[in-house]
């Protein structure tokens, strides 16, 4: 399925060639040559990409990019513009320009950045993918749901403070990983101190008589010794 890409330009000759060079990487352009024209139709489809002149009739490209900025969905925006002042490209990367592009352009240059924003998209995409994966952590019938804050065991609810279902998480979120008592205590606690040790072990005792069907043997959090503890693989 072709991706869409909104050209904002008011030369006929550069918006169609951009429009044609987009075909043979699978992109479909359309075109608008009025700035308040391409951002009504920014508004009202879903585009992939933007090429996005300056210089516009109607609504000129840096407050587009700022309207195009202020929603909550980011696409990346090429600026494509016969400006060339290092203050123009500043400025338009501030506001949120992902590039930017001076005329005349190489062709094959022009289809290198958008190839290379494209590809950004769709590592972004497959990061929050994987993210959102993660919320839901399951393992021999415990289920952490991070979004909902909330730990089952074989289906039935368990009570967890905010610190042990913060501790679970992080155990959860990194299966197989060995954390020491120090290690615990700063990237969950917040602090490293000596003497605090015994806050963990307190914290893991409890976490286990909540989740371990025999805390005294547990299949969730494991004891390495002399090292420290891990969630099981």
């Amino acid at each position: 399925m072709s991706r869409k890409v909104l050209i904002i330009e008011d030369d006929p000759d550069i918006a169609a060639l951009v429009a044609m060079h987009l075909k043979d990487i699978d992109c479909e352009g359309e075109i608008f040559a009025n700035g308040r024209a391409g951002l009504g139709a920014f508004q009202a489809r879903k585009f992939e990409l933007v090429v996005l002149d300056l210089n516009l009739p109607g609504l000129d490209g840096l407050s587009i990019c700022r309207e195009i900025r202020s929603t909550g969905d980011y696409v990346p925006i090429l600026i494509l513009t016969a400006k060339s002042s290092e203050l123009d490209r500043v400025l338009g990367l501030e506001i949120g320009a992902d590039d930017y592009l001076t005329k005349p352009f190489s062709i094959s240059e022009l289809m290198a950045r958008i190839k290379a924003l494209l590809r950004r998209v769709e590592a972004l995409a497959q990061k929050a993918d994987k993210a959102q994966a993660r919320t839901i952590i399951e393992h021999g019938g415990l289920k952490l749901d991070a979004a909902r804050h909330t730990v089952s065991i074989d289906g039935r609810a368990v009570d967890l403070t905010a610190r042990e279902f913060e501790l679970l998480h992080h155990f959860a979120s990194h299966p197989g990983q060995v954390f020491s008592r120090a290690q615990l205590l700063d990237q969950v606690w917040g602090y490293n101190h000596d003497g605090y040790e015994h806050t963990v072990n307190t914290h893991i005792n409890r976490l286990r008589s909540k989740i371990e069907a025999d805390p005294a043997s547990p299949r969730h959090i494991l004891t390495v010794w002399g090292v420290g503890y891990k969630f099981a693989d």
